[in-house]
């Protein structure tokens, strides 16, 4: 079989094409600037979103975080679990809120849309797959333990857990 990999003009079919990632969340059009979102008040400006003054004459639009929220649908969790947790767990949700507050204050759409508590176990839900990699990294930091990370390219959905 000739190789056509090189060949100009022709393509290889004997290989699995990548679809891109996609989330759903992601606005699939150009939104009219100014936009604001009626929840957070948001504003969409140069081609993103970003905490501003609401323009008086913006539309409003709901932004990808409140929609996820609005919808009880992550992006990414932070599973914590181990003994360490039932003596640390404020230290631990302290330091998980210190990271959305420090990477909501540049990226409005980073951030924690809820924590649910399991006997042992709390699981960070976010709105967008790099805040969770934020938490573990702190977690880790702060604290060792083992770390681990699961992506899915095909749901756009990062898993982090985080153990000791």
């Amino acid at each position: 079989m000739r190789d056509t990999s090189t060949t100009p003009g022709k393509s290889r079919r004997d290989r699995r094409l990548q679809e891109l990632v996609h989330d759903t969340y992601k606005s699939k059009r150009k939104l009219p600037e100014p936009t604001v979102c009626p929840e957070c008040f948001a504003v969409y400006h140069d081609g993103r979103w970003q905490w501003r003054e609401k323009p008086a004459d913006a539309h409003e639009e709901r932004c990808p975080a409140c929609a996820r929220t609005h919808d009880k649908y992550p992006a990414g969790q932070v599973t914590v679990t181990g003994p360490f947790l039932k003596e640390h767990r404020d230290e631990i949700l302290n330091l998980a809120w210190n990271q959305e507050k420090k990477a909501r204050g540049e990226h409005p759409l980073d951030r924690i849309m809820g924590i649910d508590e399991e006997e042992g176990m709390i699981v960070i839900k976010t709105t967008d797959i790099h805040l969770p990699r934020a938490i573990g990294e702190a977690l880790h930091r702060a604290y060792e333990g083992e770390l681990d990370y699961r992506y899915n390219e095909e749901e756009y959905y990062l898993d982090v857990s985080w153990e000791r």
